[in-house]
């Protein structure tokens, strides 16, 4: 057991000395509450800090959602957040880090009052939309009136209030953000949420020695209540 344990700190250790003095770059699709062009949101704190007490720097980029997926699979880039766990199926070369950042709620908008759904299957009456990429819809949205794929918020939220789809689907938190700085009128978040989902961050597999380390971060900070301490200083509360 102990010359285990010795192997594995020394892979570690070889590790940490290969990345030391560089960037590792990742790649997230979301946008407010989860992640700021400046860093700041929720999800890109709470990355920012699990690395940082690796000792590991690393930088954040943008990209459509599919895209960004892509890009760590190739090792264009080096890791991807915030995803379902799975991923790893249809995107080998990607590792899950086993410690969540957060929790996100799947949620259908709508403008008209009268819907009311329960479920997958319940969206069956019809017209919807939502970001190609998000995997978890692509796995549940079907048998639909209609279905429609857009590459973002913007474009989602405008085929909603043109009445071209009846309902978009889109996380809770990340939908209401949007929805308070945009003209957008008259769209609600329906209840309750389609699904409830933790999020995860991947690495490509060629950081696969830093899976480990990553997640004893994420779990230290969930133990000493700076996961708790982000969420309320970048939400308003811990919920």
């Amino acid at each position: 057991m102990y010359r285990r344990i010795l192997a594995l700190l020394m892979v570690l250790a070889a590790f940490i000395g290969n990345v030391h003095g560089a960037t590792l770059e990742l790649s997230t699709s979301d946008a407010p509450p989860y992640s700021t062009p400046d860093g700041s949101g929720l999800a890109d704190r709470i990355v920012l800090e699990a690395f940082r007490r690796t000792g590991v720097t690393v930088k954040i980029v943008a990209a459509p959602s599919e895209r960004s997926l892509v890009n760590a699979n190739l090792g264009i880039v080096d890791g991807e957040y915030l995803r379902i766990s799975g991923i790893e199926k249809m995107y080998p070369n990607l590792v899950m880090v086993p410690e969540s950042i957060c929790e996100n709620e799947f949620t259908a908008f709508a403008r008209d009052p009268a819907i009311k759904l329960k479920g997958w299957e319940s969206l069956g009456p019809y017209s919807v939309g939502f970001i190609t990429g998000w995997k978890l819809l692509e796995e549940n949205v079907a048998k639909v009136k209609s279905l429609t794929k857009v590459k973002d918020d913007e474009a989602l939220f405008d085929l909603l209030a043109n009445g071209r789809i009846d309902i978009a689907i889109f996380d809770r938190r990340r939908g209401e953000a949007y929805l308070k700085h945009s003209r957008e009128r008259g769209v609600r978040p329906l209840t309750p949420p389609l699904a409830r989902r933790t999020m995860y961050l991947y690495l490509n597999r060629k950081h696969a020695a830093l899976v480990p380390i990553l997640a004893g971060a994420l779990s230290q900070m969930k133990r000493d209540g700076s996961i708790r301490r982000i969420m309320i200083s970048a939400l308003g509360t811990a919920d």
